[in-house]
């Protein structure tokens, strides 16, 4: 069986010229995939001029084709995203928008190019909304064509009200955090490793 390969879209609205919480909790994922032996990499979105538009190519000068190409080699995806005002980042909800412009995109035997992959989020804030973020990932996720498992959300918010982010607060010693790291880590190797060996079947799943 080949490697499995997970991507990582870090929708950090800050560049790779900065520290991001969402990457902290995100390479703690990925660890446990280098550990097992999954490819793996990491994508600051906000490196990067991403078109707004629902396609797989906005033209000149829109550099979401470049990562759209990673995502369809991909076995695994991961959406990293803080939190602002309760809600996933700008940033991810444009990598959703654009991963929907190619959800029409098939395979030769009709299915999304999306099919047989396994979708997963990680979501850093220091208030309320990781759940409210997660959700609204993983269902973008699924209807694209997507597969979400079980516990493949992972987050930090700290304690109630404002205060420390993830790498300040050491959420990295959270047990609730790590716990939830180790289930998504898992559980997308898991379905992704069936996939290679059982894809989806074509028949009821053909785009029409």
């Amino acid at each position: 069986m080949k490697p499995l390969k997970a991507v990582v879209l870090n929708a950090s609205l800050k560049d790779s010229s900065e520290p991001s919480n969402t990457q902290a909790l995100t390479d703690e994922v990925l660890k446990i995939y280098s550990e097992e032996q999954v490819e793996t990499e990491s994508i600051r979105l906000a490196d990067y001029h991403i078109s707004l538009g629902i396609s797989d190519d906005m033209g000149e000068g829109d550099e979401w084709p470049q990562i759209l190409a990673k995502v369809k080699e991909a076995d695994i995806l991961i959406i990293g995203t803080p939190i602002w005002l309760g809600e996933k980042s700008s940033l991810a909800t444009l990598a959703i928008e654009r991963l929907y412009g190619s959800s029409g995109e098939t395979m030769d035997n009709g299915q999304s190019i999306f099919y047989n992959k396994v979708g997963g989020v990680v979501v850093t804030g220091n208030e309320d909304g990781a759940k409210q973020a997660a959700g609204s990932i993983l269902y973008g996720l699924s209807h694209i064509g997507f597969v979400i498992p079980p516990n493949v959300d992972t987050y930090w918010v700290g304690e109630a009200g404002p205060g420390p982010s993830y790498m300040e607060g050491k959420g990295s010693e959270n047990s609730f955090t790590k716990k939830h790291v180790e289930m998504l880590a898992y559980n997308t190797m898991h379905l992704a490793r069936i996939f290679k060996e059982h894809p989806i079947p074509a028949k009821g799943n053909i785009q029409e």
